[in-house]
């Protein structure tokens, strides 16, 4: 019998610890996506004690605990910290069989070296031990990344933000990590929420561009792709919950956002044609800059009204969505082929119904000299446990190339979420170790451990990066 989380932890094969220990265990971290503040990273903050680091702002935890039946007043509410706390460590022992329930106590053992599991009986010894640690200079922001050997992170920034930190933090020479911004235009695609209009109107003082016709307004955000370009960007993120797409025109988009600032209400035929439209004119900005476009597809957002009312949107009532992306998803991609603009794509998708579609279309685009043009992201959100990795780079294998995946991302608001990166490394060389001790691969560990090595780093640091 296994001892739990003990250093074979995932690997199921001498093959499999041979390509971790080889390979994945000591390589560096391209994190491409997340949800980091750059000005929290620019400060170095510091945390008063576990509370603050690991469970403010960690939807994942959060929905546990409330499936668990715990108080909001302990999740979201105003309890305190040790009561938030003591409230989580009752929920984990609960948790045997979902991946947070390993992140846990992965994070406990890689960033404060503990090794106890968490519970009721050992919540206020494992507490003083972290809040303890945590006022030492080498648990600072900063140091969490640098410990987690992170080269690359990719936040994600709204087109209107000044990208201040990221700026501070480039022309900080003691600080190594590259801080990227990611150009996430909500706020101009959702064009039927109520904030679209004050959200043009700062769009027009930071571009510095008239927003008052359809052309201002791209050109505007064309201002923004630059200015984030200029700053390191080299990317950008959508959500994308449905994947419709329709042939429209710019003069009936010109119609239409015309008729939404002088407030008047838009059809659902309208919405379609409008963010198909921007989509498109955007991934033409991306592809001038060879930048990379992340579409994040399938969610299902803010499902308790409730509860969004009380607390507010993005507070994890989220859950995953049963659209149709096949067919919109390749006029699209098609439609900016045809103009010669289709930019390197990452496709993530929440349903893993989906994995075959996205995967297959894959190879319907290409670029010569672009290894894996487009991309079958990682396991996401809803997929990112053992067995969502495990399908998501079998079926990637299947009907692709996987040895030109680029890997893993975290995407999360938490420093000691690198820990999923060692997750996903011992499930990606388990899955290898498993095929060569099958026979399905040949026992050469110079190529696989070359190919465990671009899948964990290379890979990105090449596709996002690299021109």
């Amino acid at each position: 019998m296994k001892s739990f989380l003990n250093n074979h932890f995932l690997l199921n094969t001498e093959t499999a610890i041979k390509l971790y220990e080889n390979a994945a265990a000591e390589a560096p971290i391209f994190d491409f996506h997340c949800h980091l503040n750059p000005q929290e990273v620019w400060e170095n903050k510091s945390y008063e004690n576990i509370t603050q680091i690991w469970l403010a702002g960690d939807h994942y935890k959060w929905r546990t605990m409330r499936m668990h039946g715990v108080s909001e007043r302990y999740i979201t509410g105003d309890a305190a910290d040790w009561e938030k706390f003591e409230a989580w460590a009752g929920t984990v022992p609960y948790l045997i069989g979902n991946p947070v329930y390993h992140w846990t106590h992965l994070e406990l053992k890689m960033f404060f070296g503990i090794d106890k599991v968490l519970s009721p009986e050992t919540a206020r010894e494992i507490w003083d031990e972290c809040n303890e640690k945590l006022q030492k200079p080498e648990y600072s922001a900063r140091a969490f990344i640098e410990k987690s050997n992170v080269k690359f992170i990719g936040t994600t920034d709204d087109p209107i933000s000044t990208l201040e930190y990221h700026q501070l933090l480039r022309n900080d020479e003691s600080f190594k990590t590259i801080i990227a911004p990611t150009f996430r235009p909500d706020g101009a695609l959702f064009i039927d929420r109520p904030t679209f209009t004050s959200w043009i109107e700062k769009l027009a003082q930071v571009s510095g561009v008239k927003v008052d016709t359809l052309d201002g307004f791209l050109a505007a955000l064309k201002q923004r792709v630059a200015y984030f370009h200029e700053n390191g960007g080299r990317a950008s993120d959508h959500d994308i919950q449905k994947m419709e797409f329709v042939e429209t025109s710019k003069q009936q988009v010109e119609a239409i956002f015309n008729k939404r600032l002088s407030g008047e209400q838009l059809t659902n035929d309208e919405l379609v044609a409008y963010r198909n439209f921007l989509l498109k004119e955007l991934g033409k900005m991306y592809a001038e800059k060879q930048w990379v476009m992340q579409l994040h597809m399938g969610a299902m957002r803010n499902n308790n009204t409730k509860m969004k009312e009380l607390i507010g949107p993005d507070t994890g009532f989220d859950s995953v969505g049963e659209a149709n992306m096949a067919e919109g998803l390749s006029r699209f991609l098609d439609a900016l082929d045809q103009e010669n603009a289709l930019p390197r794509t990452v496709l993530f998708n929440l349903n893993q119904k989906d994995n075959v579609v996205l995967a297959g279309m894959m190879g319907n685009f290409y670029e010569e000299g672009v290894p894996g043009k487009v991309q079958l992201g990682s396991g996401w959100w809803f997929v990112d446990h053992i067995d969502g990795m495990e399908k998501q780079m079998k079926d990637f294998a299947n009907v692709g190339v996987l040895s030109h995946f680029i890997g893993m991302l975290t995407d999360s608001r938490s420093f000691l979420s690198y820990a999923r990166h060692d997750y996903f490394r011992r499930i990606l060389c388990n899955i290898l170790g498993d095929w060569v001790e099958q026979g399905l691969a040949p026992n050469d560990m110079k190529h696989m451990e070359q190919m465990v090595l671009n899948i964990c780093y290379h890979n990105a640091e090449r596709y996002f990066l690299e021109r």
